[in-house]
This record gives C-alpha cells, structure tokens and sequence, in this order.
C-alpha cells in the first residue's frame, strides 16, 4: 500500500463498515464517547507512530514490497497472512537449529574420535620418550661439548691472530732479505701492539703464557729495530738532501727508530759525520774550485779568485756559511719535524722504556724531549766541519789585516752572522760560538791597530796648529770615525742598545785624539786654549751629530762647548774692561749701591772718581770705543764658528754696558748729592765739579759704538 504524504489515511472496513476517510477525532460527547473509544485508541495509536520511526517507516515498506492493496478482503487477511508468515518463519528456523543440532552430534563424534586417538598417541610418545631419553641426554651432552670446542677454536684463532706472529710475519720482521715497506711498518706495530697486550694476560694469576709471549715477541722487537737501523744507515749513504722530494719511507722509519733512543742517537750520529764531510767537502769546493779528490770543477766560481778585498773575501765565505746552513736546516725539518711531533712521541716511548739508562746516567726520569733544540744541534754538528775552516780563513784574514776600519767593518761583518746565527741555530750552537770569537778577535785587533796609530801620532800631539783649527790627526781620525758610525749604523744592533754599545768604539777610536787636543790645549795660553778646543769640539761634534746611536756623547760635548764658550765670553769681557781703561772705576763702584746714601756720599771721595782720574779714564774710553767691535772680534778671529764669535762677544759687550750703566748712575746721584753739599758751602766760597762733566759718556752712546 502506498503512502504518499501526510495526507488522511484510509483504513479497511471494520465489522461491515463502509470505509471512509480517517479524520481527526471529533470533540466527544457523552453520549459518543464511550461507544467510540477502542476505535479512536487504535486510530490515536496509529497515528501517534511517527513516519521517521524507522520500525514503523520498515513495515509500511515491506506492505509495500507485497504489494497489498486496500480492499476489505486484505485487510481481512492481513492479520492471518501476517501470523502464517510468522509461524512459517519459526518453523524454517526450527528445522535449521535441527540441522545445527545434528552437526554439534557429528562434531562430538568426531571430538571423542580426536581424544582417543591422542590419549593412544600420547601413550605412544611416553614410551618413545622412556625409550630415547638417554639417547637425547647423551646427544645435548654432545651439542654442547661441540659448541664449547668451536668456541673455544674461536678463541684460540683469535688469540693466536691476535698475540702470535705468523712464520711469513717473523721472516718479514727479521730477515735481512726481505725489504723494508709498509708491510714491515705494520707487521712492527702487531709486534708492539702484542706486547702491550700482554700486560692484560700478566694480570692472570698463570702468567707463564703471558711471560712466553712477551718474550719472544721482544726478541722479535729488537731484531726489527736492528734491521731497521741498519737500512736507515744504508739509506742515508745515498741520500741526497738536495732533493725535495725526500723518499717518506726515511721519514717514516726514522720516527718509528725513534722509539730505541740509543740507536735513533747512533743514527745520528752515523748522518751527522757523513753531512759534515759532505759540507765540508762543499766548502773546500766552493773556496777554491777543487774537489777534496783534487778534480777540477770548472761550474764553480771559486770565492778566493772571485773576492777582490778582504771584507769581500770574509763576506762571501760566510754567505756561504749561512747559505748552507739554512738549506740543511730546511732538509732537516722536512726530514725529522715535517709530520707533526712524531719523532718526539717516540723519543718520550723509548726514554720511557730505556728508563733505566737515563736514570744511571743523570739519576732522574727522562728529560723532555724539544724537536726544535734537537734539530739546531743536528744542523750545528753537520755544519762543524764547514765551520772549522771557515774560522781558520777568518783567524788568518783578521791576523794579516793592518786597517784600522777593515778591522771594525769585519768585525761589525761578524756581529751581523752572529746575531743571524743566533736566530737561526739558538744561542748554544758551536757555529754560533765561533761567530762570537772571530767577532772578538776582530775587536782586539781593532783597539791594538787604533793604539798602534795613536802611538804614532804623539809628536803631532806636541804641535798646535798655527790657525788654532782642529789638526790634522783630529779631522783623520773623525774621518775613520764617520766610516766607522756608518758601517755600525746598518748593524743589526737593538735599539735600546746601539749607543751603549758603541761607547767602547768611542772610546778606542775617538776619546784619545780628543784628550790628545785636551793636553795640546794646556799649553797654549787664554783665550787661545778656548778657541782651539771649541773648534776641536764643533768638529767633533759636526762629524757625531749626525748619529742617532750617539746622541748622549752629542749632548756631553756640547756641554764642554758651553763651559769653553763662557770662558770667551769672560774673556772678552776683560778686554772690554782693560782696554777700556774703566777696569779701576767699575772695580770701585761696584760694591756701591745707589740706593745707600752713605754709599753714593763715597763716590766723590773715591781715587778713581778725582777728577784727574775721571778725566784720563773719559780720554781713554773715547779712544777705544770706534774700534771696540773690530778689536775684540780680532781676538776671537781663530775661532772656526763665525756665529759664536759674534754671539762671544756680544755677551761680553752686554756685560760691559750693563757695568757702565751702574757707573753712570752713580755718577749722576753723586753729582746730585754733592750740589747739594755746594750750595751749603757756597758760603765759604767753596766750588765742587761736576763727575758727569769730567765723564760725559752715556750707556746709550755705549751701546750705539759697541753695537
């Protein structure tokens, strides 16, 4: 039946009825009510299922699916067709749970089947098991005693790879015959690996194993170290250091021998005799174009034909010197420190393992090993030889030298290696030692050349040059002393330090020929003695000045410049008074204030102030003041400094018009004073004369003329 909307619902006819459309119950009335009520409570019912109700929205759909129409008949049936479905339906599900039934029968069958037949089973396995349980304890028995064999061959395969040396691995390690490669190297680091890790097995209470295997893996130990010696030294007859491309394998056994201090110190030792006769040999070459074989190598330049003087010759031999040097240094380096501190490393192992000769021999623990140091003493012995002749031919150049300044610029030469040296090899080498030496040597033989020349000049030192000027020995001697200061000045010498050591040269080469001037001084007489020397002393000081490193011995000689140049001055103060003839007069008022009346009433009664006196003294200073200037510059006329003289003497003028200014005052107060006295005496018809008419002259008219 369909149903399509919400629409009024028509129901099939009940009891007769016609069937007619279901409205919404009407309001009841008591008379209706109660007739009426099953009727509107089926009605109610239905109507109160809502549609969404999903039981209610399946049925009407299965009504559908029947395809039942509305008639009275269906309706009539409905109930019926409904009940018989249903009963049809148990039954169908009554004769399913029989088939079910019938199948749990079967299965329980079967079931007790299954457990009888594993009870007979089980008995069956039970006797078998009784039957073969010794069997199967003896086989697990067997199992197992299988499993700790193959354990225990593990073990013994990985101990004996781990703790013994193959034949192959001995012969390789110790024979002579076979080579020395990287197989060696690693072969030699099992070994060493091997004996360390036996101190594991010394740790067992049976040590007898470990004892056994450190044994012969030691005498195996020494006799690779041996080999490795031994080719070390055979490679290091054919080395040539020259080549950059030094072979890695030297290096590479030079740092594992390095373990065995005693023969790395043998090897050494072995290297550092064939360099020093290979640079020894070198030198001998470079020095005279001779092999030490006595052939002729004409690619060579020989430095004893090629040097042309012998600061040249000095020079070049120790260019070579250094040359050579530095280039073994860096062969050297690249042989032995290169790869880090490997050498170092091996060296602190070996002191280690040799502890017991470093304790005989210095009664304390190893000492720390220093690559560097090490290095500048294997350099310093390979370079001994080269060293030695190298001295002899500077012991020889330095005996037979007679110049003063060849002498200093040799020794100034070696001043300059010994500081390179001493860089480049420390302060402990021989070569340096050496240097140290020469450069003393060249020094002594410096002062004696300088004592010697200075003997010679001790007549000269009795004979004061007629100009006064700075003699001859002096301008020579400053001459070599400029050279000297020049050679020194491109020394290397600290700053700090130039002018302290360079006072020993001063000394040697300056100080005498200046005391020589000093002593010619004492017999000359003033002011001549003060011109001379302070033309000595500018010389001198013109020829220092231009030093830095000499700056302190500047500043004294200007100081004894000073001290001479106010004795001039003091001199040509004196001749102004002398000539001037007011020496009595200045001498007189001096002490005289005018400011004392007492002191100004003296002046008057004073010798020098008579009018007599005053008169002569007046005459003479007038004759003396128009050529004042051109005599008292005729006197300091020697003096090499026109400057100074002047200033000489403009002080000493000075001096003079401020002392007459002082005279002209007194004069003026006492005429003052003694008018006053006149004009009370006038009574007595007494006359007193002016001072300043007997004594005209004013300071300004002094300092005009002497100006």
């Amino acid at each position: 039946m369909a149903i399509n909307g919400p629409g009024p619902i028509t129901l099939p006819p009940r009891d007769g009825l016609s069937p007619g459309p279901l409205s919404p119950p009407a309001p009841s009335t008591p008379g209706f009510g109660r007739s009426s009520n099953p009727l509107s409570s089926k009605v109610t019912t239905v109507l109160s299922n809502p549609y969404a109700d999903s039981e209610f929205r399946e049925s009407l759909t299965l009504l559908d699916e029947r395809g039942i129409g509305n008639s009275a008949e269906t309706r009539r049936q409905l109930r019926l067709d409904v009940q018989k479905d249903v009963i049809e339906s148990n039954g169908e599900i009554i004769k399913e749970f029989g088939r079910v039934a019938e199948q749990l029968r079967r299965i329980g069958t079967t079931i007790d089947k299954l457990n009888q037949s594993y009870q007979e089973m089980k008995s069956h396995v039970t006797a078998a098991h009784d039957a073969t349980s010794s069997t199967l304890e003896e086989a697990s028995s067997l199992m197992t005693q299988k499993r700790n064999v193959e354990t225990k061959q593990q073990l013994l395969k990985a101990f004996r790879e781990h703790f013994v040396l193959s034949e192959d691995e001995i012969a390789s390690l110790t024979s002579t015959v076979e080579t020395v490669d990287d197989h060696f190297f690693l072969i030699l680091a099992k070994a060493k690996r091997i004996r360390k890790d036996c101190e594991v097995l010394l740790g067992f209470e049976n040590q007898t194993l470990g004892l056994e295997i450190m044994d012969q893996t030691s005498k195996n130990l020494n006799q690779a170290f041996q080999k490795l010696y031994r080719w070390i030294q055979k490679e290091f007859k054919t080395l040539n250091l020259e080549n950059p491309q030094i072979n890695s394998s030297i290096r590479r056994a030079l740092r594992v021998l390095a373990e065995r201090p005693s023969l790395f110190q043998s090897c050494l030792d072995f290297f550092a005799e064939a360099r020093e006769q290979i640079l020894s040999d070198s030198f001998y070459l470079a020095l005279t174009g001779t092999s030490a074989s006595g052939s002729k190598d004409h690619s060579v330049k020989p430095i004893e034909l090629a040097a042309h003087d012998s600061l040249r010759y000095v020079g070049d031999m120790l260019a070579w010197a250094h040359s050579a040097t530095v280039s073994e240094r860096e062969a050297l380096e690249v042989l032995f420190v290169s790869d880090g501190n490997e050498i170092a490393k091996g060296m602190q192992e070996g002191r280690e393992n040799e502890l017991w000769q470093f304790m005989a021999d210095e009664g304390d623990g190893p000492p720390e090993f220093d690559a560097v140091k090490a290095l500048n003493e294997l350099v310093d012995r390979d370079v001994s030889g080269a060293a030695r002749i190298l001295r002899q031919r500077i012991e020889q150049v330095i005996q037979t030298n007679e110049e003063t300044i060849l002498a200093y610029k040799l020794a100034n030469l070696l001043s300059f290696y010994r500081f390179t040296f001493s860089k480049l090899l420390g302060d402990e080498a021989v070569l340096l030692q050496s240097m140290i030496n020469l450069e003393s040597e060249a020094l002594r033989q410096f002062r004696s050349l300088m004592r010697d020349h200075i003997a010679t000049l001790q007549g000269e030192f009795q004979h004061t040059p007629s100009d006064l000027g700075p003699p001859d020995f002096l301008q020579n001697s400053l001459e070599k002393l400029t050279a000297i200061m020049q050679t020194y000045d491109t020394s290397l010498a600290s700053e700090g330090d130039r002018e302290a050591d360079f006072q020993p040269i001063l000394a040697e080469a300056f100080d005498p020929f200046l005391a020589g001037c000093e002593n010619m001084a004492r017999n000359i007489r003033a002011p001549s003695d003060s011109i001379f020397l302070i033309n000595c002393l500018l010389a001198a000081k013109h020829t220092l000045t231009r030093f830095d490193f000499a700056a302190g011995r500047v500043a004294r000689l200007q100081s004894t410049i000073d001290e001479h140049t106010a004795r001039l001055a003091e001199s040509q103060y004196g001749f102004f008074r002398t000539e001037s003839s007011l020496s009595p007069l200045l001498d007189a008022l001096a002490p005289l204030s005018d400011s004392n009346k007492e002191d100004v009433a003296k002046v008057a009664e004073l010798d020098a102030a008579q009018p007599e006196a005053l008169t002569h003294a007046s005459q003479n200073l007038d004759d003396f003041l128009p050529s004042a200037v051109m005599d008292a510059m005729e006197n300091v006329k020697h003096l090499q400094d026109a400057v100074l003289a002047r200033e000489v003497t403009e002080e000493a003028a000075d001096r003079f018009c401020s002392d007459f200014e002082h005279v002209e005052e007194m004069l003026i107060y006492a005429d003052e004073l003694v008018e006053q006295e006149g004009r009370r005496r006038a009574v007595d018809g007494q006359e007193r004369p002016s001072l300043r008419a007997l004594f005209p002259r004013t300071t300004g008219e002094l300092r005009v003329l002497l100006s």
